[in-house]
């Protein structure tokens, strides 16, 4: 086994077991496995020596996936996966093709490492906030537990907490949500037999009054906007009395203009 090269080195637990279908004569082969880790990459690979058997392939499966097979006749096969160890834990089987079939194991472990659902979390005043967290990588976590910023460890005693936590997965759900107690940054904690690892939800309190606001707002501008109209309205009207004034005064103007043309034209003509 080979030790990463950079940051900190989490632990690899290797379990290698050998199986034969019943009926098949002599012990189990022994299965040679080695586990390379380096700064980007990881390589399994699997040794087996029974040079009496006929082997005709290989394959690698993970969580019920074929990573990788082949048709090879070698009692040896290895696999190359991409990306750091901590990313790729778990169970890896290393499958040899033969009458019968030989199987082995290769556990990958790690330190927990421990993300949560959603960073930030909310919800309003009175509900039950839920916070949760995962654990991906194997194996599982033995114990959780929850922390909050300023106030220590969380306990289902204390009545207003409720945590629920399996294997791989945590959940913390608080009652009556405060917006001055529980508005806050939380800690979420797992450990397992090689280490421990943690994850940070915040969560915002609203007001109940939060959920009017965009109601309001849509009032708010519908006033507004009949308040325009009205005032438009009200200035426009005394504009239109000078208008109907101007045209009944026209036809008089014209009239006396063409009455006084006539008289002077009576004067001339004497």
């Amino acid at each position: 086994m080979a030790a990463g090269a950079a940051g900190t080195r989490a632990v690899l637990a290797l379990l290698v077991l050998c199986s034969m279908a019943a009926g098949a004569a002599g012990t189990s082969p022994e299965i040679t496995s080695r586990v390379d880790v380096g700064s980007d990459k990881v390589t399994l690979s699997c040794n087996i020596s029974a040079p009496h058997l006929s082997i005709t392939g290989h394959k690698w499966i993970h969580k019920e996936k074929t990573l990788q097979e082949d048709s090879n006749s070698g009692a040896f096969t290895s696999i190359t996966i991409e990306g750091k160890m901590e990313e790729h834990s778990g169970i890896y089987e290393c499958i040899f093709e033969a009458n019968p079939q030989i199987k082995g194991e290769v556990n990958i472990s790690v330190p927990p490492q421990v993300t949560a659902y959603k960073n930030s979390e909310h919800g309003n005043e009175g509900d039950t906030g839920v916070l949760t967290c995962k654990n991906p990588s194997y194996p599982a976590v033995t114990t959780w537990s929850w922390h909050k910023s300023g106030h220590g460890r969380l306990e289902n005693a204390s009545g207003r907490y409720i945590i629920k936590s399996s294997g791989n997965k945590t959940e913390l759900r608080i009652l009556k949500l405060d917006i001055e107690q529980d508005t806050g940054d939380y800690f979420c904690n797992g450990t397992n037999a090689l280490g421990t690892g943690d994850a940070t939800v915040s969560l915002r309190v609203r007001s109940r009054l939060a959920a009017l606001w965009p109601f309001l707002g849509i009032v708010a501008e519908v006033l507004v906007l009949v308040t325009i109209i009205f005032i438009y309205e009200k200035r426009r009207k005394p504009d239109e009395v000078p208008d109907d004034d101007d045209g009944g005064s026209a036809p008089l103007k014209s009239n006396a203009t063409n009455h006084k043309d006539k008289n002077v034209r009576q004067r001339n003509a004497n």
